[in-house]
């Protein structure tokens, strides 16, 4: 990128390039601090004596390099903008699928899945698969024959460490863990780049939006009961949230996928 370009949702954001590095630079907060504020880097090394500022150009403030603060939670402040998949209009797929994980029949070996449900696919390829009937979430390495056995897999129960017919599965990148949605009345899961968890409840015919640790959350879709009006829900299963917080729901019962967007009143 260079100097100044845009680099994240937020728009604070922008990127300052590194001393003798061609279009690489850090993503930090614009104004963070005044020019007069802003010491030199060290003319030898491009070093900067505190641990949280980085070595960075800012020709609108010195010719010579400055220490710019990139504090540790810049990634917080400074989430990334989305990789947009660069898809030619002219691609077609294959017009036969290839099975990855399972294709023995039902079962409970780890080749084997029984009526699998939800999946989420790491950066690697590797498959993570909502193994339903099993009780177990199981993963699939890209090309291997069999599976490793990841949550779960100890029989049915609400103990910690068994399942009960898991529906649902993501991926919280930050923390490299696994958030899952047991058998219930719960059975969509969404999470957006700011954290923020989104459940859909079809018993409440809802859907809720959790901050990391808050318990009880707030409603963005639904909640005004079961019904056919473009206020309600009937029985909200999968969820998907884009890149400005716009819910999408497949609505089960009304068949239809509805739209939410951001603010609008449930």
């Amino acid at each position: 990128m260079f100097q100044y370009d845009r680099c994240s949702r937020n728009s604070a954001c922008a990127c300052f390039q590194l001393p003798g590095a061609s279009n690489t630079g850090i993503c930090t907060d614009r104004y963070a601090v005044t020019c007069s504020e802003l010491a030199s880097c060290n003319r030898t090394t491009n070093h900067c004596s505190q641990s949280d500022h980085t070595c960075v150009h800012h020709p609108q403030c010195r010719d010579i390099p400055v220490c710019y603060p990139a504090p540790h939670y810049n990634k917080q402040f400074c989430q990334p903008m989305p990789i947009m998949p660069n898809i030619p209009a002219s691609a077609t797929w294959a017009k036969n699928g290839v099975t990855v994980s399972g294709g023995n029949g039902n079962g409970n070996a780890i080749n084997q899945l029984f009526k699998p449900d939800g999946i989420v696919i790491y950066d690697d390829q590797t498959l993570i698969v909502a193994d339903g009937q099993n009780d177990r979430i199981i993963q699939w390495k890209k090309g291997d024959t069999i599976g490793e056995v990841v949550a779960g897999g100890n029989g049915k129960g609400n103990g910690l460490n068994q399942l009960k017919g898991p529906r649902n599965i993501l991926i919280d990148k930050e923390t490299d863990s696994l958030i899952i949605c047991d058998t219930g009345r719960v059975n969509g899961l969404a999470m957006n780049d700011q954290r923020y968890l989104y459940v859909s409840d079809n018993a409440k015919q809802e859907v809720r939006r959790y901050q990391w640790g808050d318990k009880n959350g707030i409603i963005v879709a639904g909640g005004n009961g079961h019904g056919k009006h473009l206020n309600q829900l009937s029985v909200p299963t999968c969820l998907f949230v884009d890149s400005e917080q716009n819910v999408y729901m497949s609505d089960n019962w009304n068949h239809h996928v509805m739209k939410w967007a951001k603010g609008a009143m449930a």
